[in-house]
């Protein structure tokens, strides 16, 4: 859009008139031209696409092919194969439909109607769709109108437009009609042009519309954020890490038994078989499944606290965020101007106890507007401009009995840049004439009478110093009004009454959250399109803006190379009057320091950044379509303090995640044990035959229903207390880190070792029955279900109230249940090869399963010494 044209040369280019319009034959012909003015979204992937993605994963990759496989070799053994192809189905079920339920979830935040405009059409004045809308169309604008598209103004009578979802800046900005001769005009400084998205707060105009659609600036936003590709979360590439280890462990294990158990005795069919039992123990069949409840869950536990999550693995991302990147204007502020103080004899913070001249002085503020505050059935309605709305608010909040509120407004001298004051007069009933004149202090007190200049300008300088705006107001009364009335005569030999000073407040829940996010390792960055002492003033108060800090403007940052930004980025916590592509490089910046970066915002201007973060969360109430598009998160309540709540739940997720880890593999590697060192010792001891110690059937139903049940009870644990006192996770942390995969390997050979000693003793009881396997399956399956309450904390069991968790227990009962209905009902134990286990070989088998709390207790308890050392 070119600023430096005047307006007649817009029209004649897009061949239209100010007062006709375009005519409907016209507006046809440039709607099949150009097309309708709306965003085109990014084009979603076919549901099938979508569900053939969640078969990527490559232990399903495996699974699938020992499925397929073992049906070839062995079509009677078709059960296994069978369970596993159920197994992977359902895990790719869970993830679609968890997926299509946030996305409904965030279409319900959309707007059900699409805005209408006036607009000039065959010399008429019109009222259509916003997206009906073509270059060259005339609109009329008046306060309280969004903008449709991008224009040009004809003519604007005191118009000022709030363009804070495009540029961060959260004064209005006075809009002219003339041209701007300057070079590389940002969108700011573009007076005389108007931009989709923003909207009216005062006045009226006239515009030409210029642009529409993906053409204007949200569009040009929109486009750009089609060109990120999706990258994978810290959970994603730590789920792939764990599968590809899983994975060549599973292959080569699987090679080495095969080797072994052709040496043993060359019988093909039997050899695979044992190799395929041995792929079976050692992928986690149920991991994904289970990972992908848990992240439904922490979902659900999301949506109660007012989020809504679009990806599951965007909640633990969450969890390991270490910098959060917040845009100031609506989400850390309130984006609504509010009066904090006032001067009449003295500065004072605005309260319920003021002096019947203060509040009569707040009545005068509040008649010198344009603005309208109500009370509907939607809630508070405000119209007119941000600063007037937080006078009339002022007033409605602490004048009880208001004394002019009867008078008749009768003229106005409405204001403008160049006198810096607005006059309204009132006619009083003794006939005389009130006239009540608010603007900037350093005018009127060159216009009044009775000011103690020096007092005056200390206390705007004091209230200038924390970035709150100042304005004045005076009276005077005349006897009558002359017919040539004019700002001179009014405007003069005023009454000076006294100032108030408003800013666009923290919100008061924000200053704690950042508080508990500080103590949690996780740094707080201001980012904002508002003036540098506005964003200073507000970072202070919230203790984002610390000692040694430094606040930068956007010429500042662009000063900088990137190597200078890399290298100094710690010292920078505000950023301000910055275009979205700071915004962009600032996230990239950090996240080139390995920190798992956050962003939230609710402007079209913060979408960029908010697709580029790890994390992005836009606001549910305030924020635009576009921003809601580009994030992962959406909080619903607007509230800062939302984000602090779903790190506190991601982190939780992520413990949980790491506790099913580390029970499902120490049981995998557990059966892997088992049936490795079986065929070891098969060739090791010549002429001792020490047989397959567990079947694939009994692997499956271990994995699947044994450790299942426990697992999803696992996840579903409450978050540790001290979860936010730890800080974030280094971003390129090993899962196995910190101990989990030591652990892992020898709790998991301790579970083989007891599955093998009770497998000993059955085989060799009763070499020709399925004693042997069915002591070590019932040992397997006891020794998980007692060894999910080892997985509860790091703590003692005894300290870890192991009946708090209500599904962990009914998992134990059920889990127990299940294991002995089919070790006794007959066909069930002809399906599994099993055989009735007498009470002497059941109590073997579950005192060998009791053993492990023994063992790990006593694990725990060294470990705990050696730490206090």
């Amino acid at each position: 859009m070119d600023a430096k044209k005047s307006f007649d040369e817009i029209l004649k280019e897009l061949e239209t008139s100010v007062d006709a319009g375009l005519s409907s034959d016209e507006v046809a012909l440039r709607i099949e031209k150009y097309g309708k003015n709306e965003l085109v979204e990014k084009k979603k992937k076919p549901l099938i696409v979508k569900f053939f993605e969640q078969f990527k994963d490559f232990l399903v990759i495996i699974l699938l092919i020992a499925a397929v496989v073992s049906i070839l070799v062995d079509p009677h053994e078709w059960v296994e194969s069978l369970i596993i192809f159920i197994v992977v189905l359902l895990n790719a079920i869970l993830g679609l439909v968890q997926e299509s339920k946030a996305e409904k979830s965030l279409e319900a935040l959309k707007k059900l109607s699409t805005p209408f405009v006036r607009v000039i059409r065959n010399s008429e004045t019109i009222s259509i769709a916003s997206n009906e809308l073509v270059k060259g169309d005339i609109i009329l604008v008046e306060a309280g109108n969004f903008i449709p598209a991008d224009c040009r103004l004809i003519e604007a009578v005191n118009l000022s437009v709030d363009e804070s979802a495009l540029t961060g800046e959260s004064v209005p900005v006075n809009k002219i009609t003339e041209p701007i001769d300057k070079e590389d005009i940002s969108m700011g400084d573009m007076k005389n042009s108007l931009f989709s998205s923003t909207f009216a707060t005062y006045g009226h105009g006239k515009a030409v519309v210029v642009k529409t659609g993906m053409e204007t600036e949200i569009g040009k936003i929109a486009t750009s954020l089609m060109d990120f590709k999706e990258t994978k979360t810290p959970l994603q590439e730590k789920l792939t890490q764990i599968g590809k280890v899983i994975g060549v462990l599973c292959v080569a294990i699987c090679i080495i038994v095969f080797a072994l158990e052709m040496l043993i005795e060359p019988d093909f069919i039997a050899a695979f078989k044992m190799a395929v039992a041995l792929a079976v123990a050692s992928i986690p069949e149920g991991l994904a499944a289970i990972v992908t409840v848990i992240l439904a869950i922490g979902v659900e536990k999301m949506v109660k606290q007012k989020a809504i999550v679009k990806k599951l693995p965007a909640v633990e991302t969450l969890g390991s965020a270490s910098v959060i990147c917040s845009d100031k204007t609506g989400t850390l502020t309130q984006n609504k101007m509010t009066v904090l103080k006032l001067f009449y004899n003295e500065l004072k913070e605005i309260s319920g106890d003021l002096s019947k001249e203060e509040l009569e002085m707040l009545e005068f503020f509040s008649m010198c507007t344009d603005a309208i505050v109500e009370e509907t059935d939607e809630g508070i309605k405000e119209i007119g401009d941000p600063t007037e709305t937080a006078l009339v608010t002022a007033k409605q909040r602490y004048v009880k009995k208001p004394v002019y509120s009867n008078l008749k407004r009768v003229y106005d001298l409405a204001f403008d840049s160049t006198r810096k004051m607005m006059s309204v007069v009132f006619e009083k009933k003794d006939g005389k004439y009130l006239v009540i004149t608010k603007g900037a202090v350093d005018v009127l007190i060159t216009r009044s009478l009775n000011v103690d200049k020096k007092k005056v300008l200390k206390a705007t300088d004091e209230m200038a110093s924390k970035a709150l705006r100042v304005l004045a107001v005076a009276y005077k009364e005349m006897d009558f009004i002359p017919d040539d009335l004019d700002f001179e005569e009014v405007e003069k030999d005023l009454t000076f009454i006294g100032l108030v000073g408003m800013i666009d407040p923290a919100r008061p829940e924000v200053k704690d959250a950042i508080e508990v996010a500080s103590n949690a390792g996780i740094r707080t960055i201001m980012i904002t399109g508002d003036y540098v002492a506005t964003a200073k003033a507000i970072a202070s108060e919230l203790n984002i803006l610390r000692e040694g800090d430094i606040a930068l403007s956007s010429q500042e940052l662009n000063a900088l190379s990137d190597d200078e930004l890399f290298n100094n980025i710690e010292k920078y916590s505000v950023y301000a009057r910055v275009a979205p592509s700071d915004k962009v490089r600032i996230v990239k910046a950090w996240q080139e320091k390995g920190e798992v970066v956050a962003m939230t915002g609710d402007g079209v201007n913060d979408s960029p950044a908010l697709k580029q973060a790890d994390i992005g969360c836009a606001m549910g109430i305030t924020g635009t379509d576009v921003a809601k598009e580009a994030a992962d998160v959406v909080l619903v309540d607007d509230n800062f303090k939302t984000i602090v709540s779903a790190v506190y739940y991601g982190r939780g997720i992520y413990a949980n995640i790491k506790k099913v880890v580390r029970y499902l593999l120490s049981s995998n590697i557990g059966e892997v044990f088992t049936i490795f060192v079986a065929s070891l010792l098969s060739v090791l001891l010549i002429g001792v035959d020490f047989g397959i110690p567990l079947l694939a059937i009994h692997l499956l139903w271990v994995n699947l229903i044994t450790d299942s049940l426990p697992a999803f009870a696992l996840g579903a644990e409450d978050p540790e207390p001290d979860v936010m006192s730890n800080k974030p996770r280094a971003k390129n942390e090993s899962f196995f880190a910190n101990g989990l995969g030591f652990s892992i390997i020898w709790q998991g050979v301790m579970v083989g070792s007891l599955t093998l000693i009770a497998y000993v003793i059955g085989h060799f009881a009763s070499p020709d029955t399925y004693l042997g396997q069915t002591m070590a399956f019932m040992t397997l399956s006891s020794v998980q279900l007692f060894h999910a309450f080892n997985m509860k904390s790091e703590q003692s069991i005894i300290k870890a109230n192991i009946f708090k968790n209500k599904f962990l227990v009914g998992a134990f009962v059920l889990g127990m249940l299940l294991q002995l209905t089919i070790c006794y009902v007959p066909f069930l134990a002809d399906i599994f090869k099993l055989v009735p286990l007498n009470l002497g070989y059941l109590l073997i088998c579950m005192g060998l399963s009791f053993s492990v709390i023994i063992i790990v207790e006593i694990a725990k308890a060294f470990k705990s010494k050696i730490e206090k050392k």
